[in-house]
């Protein structure tokens, strides 16, 4: 079982991982058709960018602090719950598609975390 604190940088590292994604996926699509030098000259500018890049610093603080509170093993497995907020939130911001197999490996995982996270596994 995972301390409260340790639950709390878990948190945190999962809403700045995925803004940070979801930051980078916006970023990305604002440059529109643009090619070569032109493309990266505007994603410098994109505030967008900056604000995943600085969602990305604290995310591996937060990280960090989470490590600190478990066994590497434990943090790995945990982790891996940040594939299944980037990808549902992907789904509903984008409208990426979520087929049935990605359906079911988001179970998966999420099992797996719970398992490994809240089970002492």
């Amino acid at each position: 079982m995972m301390s409260p604190q340790a639950v709390m940088f878990w948190v945190l590292n999962l809403v700045c991982d995925t803004f940070g994604q979801m930051a980078f996926k916006y970023a990305s699509r604002s440059t529109g058709d643009l090619q070569g030098l032109a493309h990266w000259r505007a994603l410098a500018r994109s505030p967008l960018l900056w604000l995943g890049i600085f969602a990305f610093v604290f995310e591996l603080l937060f990280w960090l602090s989470f490590l600190a509170e478990v066994p590497l093993a434990m943090g790995l497995f945990i982790g891996c719950a940040n594939i299944v907020s980037v990808l549902l939130f992907g789904h509903w911001l984008f409208d990426e598609p979520l087929p049935k197999n990605r359906l079911m490996a988001i179970g998966l995982i999420v099992v797996g975390v719970a398992m490994v996270g809240w089970g002492g596994l």
